[in-house]
């Protein structure tokens, strides 16, 4: 079977009991951190995917991977996921359930990179924008890049507006370019 049909029937499945107790938001948030902890701890793939270490401690390994104090229905996730050995497509259903989740709620992600550190006033004011724009809610993750020069870069679901100096730059260096190609 393909690996993601498999962990997006297994998010689908987690998603609707998350529904079920009303528990859905709290674990996305537990989720999230846990896809965090996947992603800075590449040894805890390995460990899930260890056929020595006994379902009790990975259960509890993936507790605490996920924030500490765990909701009963994550933690009868993880045990039904050990349960049928699906342990090593985990990753990827926690990556679903966050995508499904943010789709069900209508969240948009977005990134704001700028050269400079950006106030908080700001990025409340375009998140405000976006939701006006969109919908729903949205989350940013703000990135400080000096080799921008300036302005900005702002991305959102599939958008992308580049509005940095270097951008501009490498712009007119380009017509500048095409111009010549012309004139010879």
């Amino acid at each position: 079977m393909y690996i993601g049909t498999i962990s997006m029937r297994y998010a689908k499945a987690l998603l609707a009991f998350a529904n079920e107790g009303k528990v859905a938001y709290i674990v996305y948030q537990q989720a999230l951190i846990l896809e965090k902890s996947f992603k800075e701890v590449p040894e805890l793939k390995s460990a899930m995917e260890s056929p020595v270490i006994p379902q009790k401690e990975k259960i509890k390994v993936l507790g605490l991977a996920s924030g500490g104090d765990i909701v009963k229905e994550l933690e009868r996730f993880f045990k039904l996921v050990l349960q049928q050995r699906r342990e090593k497509y985990l990753y990827g259903m926690v990556r679903n359930y966050i995508a499904l989740y943010r789709r069900q709620e209508n969240i948009s992600i977005g990134k704001l990179t700028t050269a400079v550190p950006m106030d908080i006033k700001e990025v409340e004011r375009i998140r405000k924008i976006v939701v006006d724009y969109k919908g729903g809610t949205a989350e940013f993750s703000t990135m400080v890049d000096p080799s921008i020069e300036g302005g900005f870069i702002f991305e959102i679901g599939t958008y992308r507006l580049d509005a940095s100096v270097a951008n501009q730059i490498r712009r007119i260096k380009q017509q500048f370019i095409e111009k010549n190609r012309r004139i010879v």
